[in-house]
Protein backbone atom coordinates (compact mmCIF):
# COMPACT_ATOMS: atom_id res chain seq x y z
CA UNK A 1 0.00 0.00 0.00
CA UNK A 2 1.33 3.53 -0.84
CA UNK A 3 2.12 5.80 2.04
CA UNK A 4 -1.21 6.54 3.90
CA UNK A 5 0.65 9.93 5.43
CA UNK A 6 0.93 10.88 1.66
CA UNK A 7 -2.53 10.65 1.03
CA UNK A 8 -3.44 12.33 4.00
CA UNK A 9 -1.31 15.32 2.86
CA UNK A 10 -2.78 15.24 -0.83
CA UNK A 11 -6.66 15.29 1.07
CA UNK A 12 -5.56 18.37 3.03
CA UNK A 13 -4.46 19.97 -0.58
CA UNK A 14 -7.52 18.92 -2.00
CA UNK A 15 -9.06 20.28 0.86
CA UNK A 16 -7.86 23.92 0.59
CA UNK A 17 -8.05 23.90 -3.09
CA UNK A 18 -11.89 23.52 -3.15
CA UNK A 19 -12.40 25.15 -0.32
CA UNK A 20 -10.65 28.71 -2.11
CA UNK A 21 -13.40 28.07 -4.84
CA UNK A 22 -16.07 27.54 -2.46
CA UNK A 23 -15.26 30.29 0.16
CA UNK A 24 -15.45 32.73 -3.50
CA UNK A 25 -18.71 31.78 -3.77
CA UNK A 26 -20.42 31.92 -0.25
CA UNK A 27 -23.42 33.95 0.42
CA UNK A 28 -22.94 35.92 -2.76
CA UNK A 29 -25.46 36.29 -6.02
CA UNK A 30 -24.99 33.09 -8.14
CA UNK A 31 -27.40 31.08 -10.34
CA UNK A 32 -28.68 27.88 -8.74
CA UNK A 33 -29.46 24.99 -11.61
CA UNK A 34 -31.41 21.96 -10.89
CA UNK A 35 -30.13 18.29 -11.69
CA UNK A 36 -32.37 15.45 -13.15
CA UNK A 37 -33.34 14.33 -9.59
CA UNK A 38 -34.19 17.58 -8.93
CA UNK A 39 -31.64 18.66 -6.73
CA UNK A 40 -29.56 22.37 -6.51
CA UNK A 41 -26.19 22.97 -8.12
CA UNK A 42 -23.99 25.54 -8.36
CA UNK A 43 -21.17 27.48 -10.25
CA UNK A 44 -19.07 26.48 -6.89
CA UNK A 45 -20.16 22.87 -6.55
CA UNK A 46 -18.80 22.58 -10.35
CA UNK A 47 -15.84 24.48 -10.45
CA UNK A 48 -14.77 22.93 -6.77
CA UNK A 49 -14.84 19.58 -8.41
CA UNK A 50 -12.98 20.32 -11.37
CA UNK A 51 -10.41 21.79 -9.67
CA UNK A 52 -10.14 18.78 -7.49
CA UNK A 53 -10.24 16.32 -10.32
CA UNK A 54 -7.72 18.48 -12.14
CA UNK A 55 -5.15 17.61 -9.51
CA UNK A 56 -5.77 13.94 -8.84
CA UNK A 57 -5.05 13.36 -12.04
CA UNK A 58 -1.83 15.11 -12.18
CA UNK A 59 -0.57 13.60 -9.18
CA UNK A 60 -2.04 10.34 -9.31
CA UNK A 61 -2.78 9.32 -12.85
CA UNK A 62 -3.47 5.69 -12.34
CA UNK A 63 -6.12 6.68 -9.74
CA UNK A 64 -9.75 6.38 -10.47
CA UNK A 65 -12.51 9.38 -9.20
CA UNK A 66 -15.99 9.31 -8.65
CA UNK A 67 -17.47 12.28 -8.42
CA UNK A 68 -21.01 13.49 -7.52
CA UNK A 69 -21.35 16.64 -10.54
CA UNK A 70 -18.99 14.87 -13.13
CA UNK A 71 -19.09 10.48 -12.46
CA UNK A 72 -16.59 8.24 -13.05
CA UNK A 73 -12.99 8.00 -14.35
CA UNK A 74 -11.20 4.96 -14.61
CA UNK A 75 -13.59 2.78 -12.94
CA UNK A 76 -11.29 0.00 -12.70
CA UNK A 77 -8.32 1.41 -10.79
CA UNK A 78 -7.01 0.02 -7.23
CA UNK A 79 -7.51 3.26 -5.71
CA UNK A 80 -10.17 5.51 -6.32
CA UNK A 81 -10.87 9.24 -5.12
CA UNK A 82 -14.34 10.31 -3.93
CA UNK A 83 -15.85 13.54 -3.91
CA UNK A 84 -19.16 15.43 -2.99
CA UNK A 85 -17.73 19.19 -3.55
CA UNK A 86 -20.70 20.84 -1.28
CA UNK A 87 -22.54 18.30 0.56
CA UNK A 88 -25.30 20.08 1.76
CA UNK A 89 -25.60 22.56 -1.15
CA UNK A 90 -29.21 23.77 -0.52
CA UNK A 91 -27.28 24.63 2.82
CA UNK A 92 -24.73 26.44 1.17
CA UNK A 93 -27.59 28.70 -0.78
CA UNK A 94 -29.39 29.42 2.33
CA UNK A 95 -25.97 30.79 3.57
CA UNK A 96 -25.73 28.52 6.26
CA UNK A 97 -22.41 26.90 7.65
CA UNK A 98 -24.00 23.36 7.74
CA UNK A 99 -22.07 22.23 4.71
CA UNK A 100 -18.44 20.85 3.76
CA UNK A 101 -16.76 19.21 0.99
CA UNK A 102 -16.28 15.48 1.18
CA UNK A 103 -13.49 13.47 -0.01
CA UNK A 104 -13.04 9.65 0.44
CA UNK A 105 -10.41 7.80 -0.70
CA UNK A 106 -11.01 3.99 -1.35
CA UNK A 107 -8.79 1.00 -2.16
CA UNK A 108 -10.52 -2.13 -3.49
CA UNK A 109 -13.87 -0.90 -2.47
CA UNK A 110 -13.22 -0.02 0.98
CA UNK A 111 -12.67 3.66 2.47
CA UNK A 112 -9.36 4.14 3.78
CA UNK A 113 -9.54 7.86 4.03
CA UNK A 114 -11.79 10.24 4.65
CA UNK A 115 -12.23 13.80 5.33
CA UNK A 116 -14.92 16.49 5.99
CA UNK A 117 -14.04 20.37 5.55
CA UNK A 118 -15.75 23.28 6.12
CA UNK A 119 -13.96 25.84 4.41
CA UNK A 120 -16.33 28.69 5.67
CA UNK A 121 -15.00 28.51 9.20
CA UNK A 122 -11.54 26.54 8.54
CA UNK A 123 -12.40 23.00 10.14
CA UNK A 124 -10.66 20.24 8.49
CA UNK A 125 -11.73 16.89 10.43
CA UNK A 126 -9.98 13.21 8.50
CA UNK A 127 -10.04 10.03 9.43
CA UNK A 128 -8.06 6.92 8.78
CA UNK A 129 -10.60 4.12 10.47
CA UNK A 130 -7.99 4.39 13.62
CA UNK A 131 -7.76 8.14 14.01
CA UNK A 132 -9.70 11.13 13.38
CA UNK A 133 -8.29 14.66 13.85
CA UNK A 134 -9.82 18.32 13.52
CA UNK A 135 -6.83 20.48 12.61
CA UNK A 136 -3.91 18.05 13.26
CA UNK A 137 -5.89 17.68 17.13
CA UNK A 138 -7.11 14.21 17.44
CA UNK A 139 -11.39 13.91 18.30
CA UNK A 140 -13.31 11.07 19.91
CA UNK A 141 -17.08 10.51 20.20
CA UNK A 142 -18.48 11.26 23.47
CA UNK A 143 -19.50 8.21 25.78
CA UNK A 144 -23.26 8.28 25.74
CA UNK A 145 -24.88 5.04 27.90
CA UNK A 146 -28.55 6.11 27.95
CA UNK A 147 -30.88 7.29 25.23
CA UNK A 148 -32.22 9.74 27.65
CA UNK A 149 -29.37 11.62 26.83
CA UNK A 150 -28.86 11.54 23.96
CA UNK A 151 -28.65 14.27 21.22
CA UNK A 152 -29.92 12.81 17.83
CA UNK A 153 -29.24 14.56 14.42
CA UNK A 154 -30.89 13.81 10.94
CA UNK A 155 -30.69 15.99 7.59
CA UNK A 156 -34.03 15.70 6.46
CA UNK A 157 -36.97 14.64 8.51
CA UNK A 158 -39.01 14.12 5.51
CA UNK A 159 -36.62 11.81 4.62
CA UNK A 160 -37.37 9.57 7.24
CA UNK A 161 -40.85 9.21 6.21
CA UNK A 162 -40.21 8.97 2.44
CA UNK A 163 -37.70 5.76 2.53
CA UNK A 164 -38.02 4.11 6.30
CA UNK A 165 -41.08 3.99 9.11
CA UNK A 166 -41.59 7.03 10.54
CA UNK A 167 -43.54 5.55 13.16
CA UNK A 168 -40.57 3.90 14.82
CA UNK A 169 -38.51 7.01 14.21
CA UNK A 170 -40.44 8.61 16.38
CA UNK A 171 -40.94 6.21 19.10
CA UNK A 172 -37.14 7.10 19.07
CA UNK A 173 -37.57 10.48 19.48
CA UNK A 174 -39.74 9.62 22.52
CA UNK A 175 -36.70 8.71 24.03
CA UNK A 176 -34.22 10.96 23.77
CA UNK A 177 -32.94 14.39 25.21
CA UNK A 178 -32.65 16.79 21.91
CA UNK A 179 -33.35 16.41 18.31
CA UNK A 180 -32.65 18.48 15.56
CA UNK A 181 -32.36 18.97 11.95
CA UNK A 182 -28.37 19.69 11.55
CA UNK A 183 -27.53 17.69 8.84
CA UNK A 184 -25.80 16.71 5.53
CA UNK A 185 -21.91 16.24 6.43
CA UNK A 186 -22.27 18.51 9.21
CA UNK A 187 -23.87 16.70 11.57
CA UNK A 188 -21.29 13.48 11.42
CA UNK A 189 -18.55 16.51 11.72
CA UNK A 190 -20.78 17.26 15.39
CA UNK A 191 -20.69 13.40 16.01
CA UNK A 192 -17.02 13.14 15.54
CA UNK A 193 -15.97 15.80 17.81
CA UNK A 194 -18.26 14.71 20.81
CA UNK A 195 -20.95 16.98 20.33
CA UNK A 196 -24.06 15.36 19.07
CA UNK A 197 -24.73 11.12 20.08
CA UNK A 198 -26.89 9.64 17.43
CA UNK A 199 -26.82 10.89 13.09
CA UNK A 200 -29.46 9.29 10.99
CA UNK A 201 -29.77 9.36 6.81
CA UNK A 202 -32.09 7.14 5.88
CA UNK A 203 -30.86 7.58 2.12
CA UNK A 204 -27.41 7.87 0.88
CA UNK A 205 -25.11 8.33 -2.51
CA UNK A 206 -21.71 6.75 -2.60
CA UNK A 207 -20.59 10.20 -2.84
CA UNK A 208 -22.30 11.25 0.22
CA UNK A 209 -21.09 7.93 2.94
CA UNK A 210 -18.05 6.97 1.74
CA UNK A 211 -16.22 9.55 3.64
CA UNK A 212 -17.70 9.53 6.72
CA UNK A 213 -17.15 5.82 7.41
CA UNK A 214 -13.16 6.04 8.18
CA UNK A 215 -14.19 9.48 10.15
CA UNK A 216 -16.86 7.48 12.41
CA UNK A 217 -14.64 4.22 12.67
CA UNK A 218 -11.56 6.72 13.29
CA UNK A 219 -13.26 8.61 16.02
CA UNK A 220 -14.93 5.22 18.00
CA UNK A 221 -18.01 5.71 16.80
CA UNK A 222 -19.82 2.73 15.29
CA UNK A 223 -21.54 3.38 11.66
CA UNK A 224 -23.77 1.33 9.44
CA UNK A 225 -26.41 1.15 7.06
CA UNK A 226 -30.04 1.72 8.63
CA UNK A 227 -30.00 -1.92 9.19
CA UNK A 228 -26.83 -2.64 11.30
CA UNK A 229 -25.19 -3.68 8.04
CA UNK A 230 -21.74 -2.71 6.28
CA UNK A 231 -22.00 0.89 5.54
CA UNK A 232 -20.19 0.63 1.99
CA UNK A 233 -22.58 -1.42 0.91
CA UNK A 234 -25.69 0.43 1.95
CA UNK A 235 -27.68 3.35 0.57
CA UNK A 236 -28.28 5.03 4.02
CA UNK A 237 -26.71 5.52 7.80
CA UNK A 238 -26.73 5.03 11.15
CA UNK A 239 -23.88 6.43 13.37
CA UNK A 240 -23.80 6.89 16.84
CA UNK A 241 -21.83 6.41 20.24
CA UNK A 242 -20.73 2.63 20.77
CA UNK A 243 -22.86 1.61 23.57
CA UNK A 244 -25.97 2.55 22.03
CA UNK A 245 -25.79 2.43 18.27
CA UNK A 246 -27.28 -1.41 18.88
CA UNK A 247 -30.62 0.12 20.58
CA UNK A 248 -30.87 2.60 18.24
CA UNK A 249 -30.86 0.02 14.94
CA UNK A 250 -33.61 -2.44 17.18
CA UNK A 251 -35.83 0.77 17.78
CA UNK A 252 -36.08 1.72 13.84
CA UNK A 253 -36.23 -1.95 12.62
Amino acid sequence: MEDLEHFKLFAKHLAETSGTVISSYFRTPISIDSKADSSPVTIADKKAEELMREEIMSEFPQHGIIGEEFGEHNPSAEYKWVLDPIDGTKSFICGTVTFGTLIALLKNGNPILGVINQPILNEFLIGDNSTCELNEKKVRIRECEKLSDVVLLTTDHLNIKKYQSIEKFNSLLEKIKLYRNWGDCYGYYLLATGYADIMIDPVMNIWDLMALIPIINGAGGIITDYHGNNPVKGNSIIAASPKIHKQVIEILN
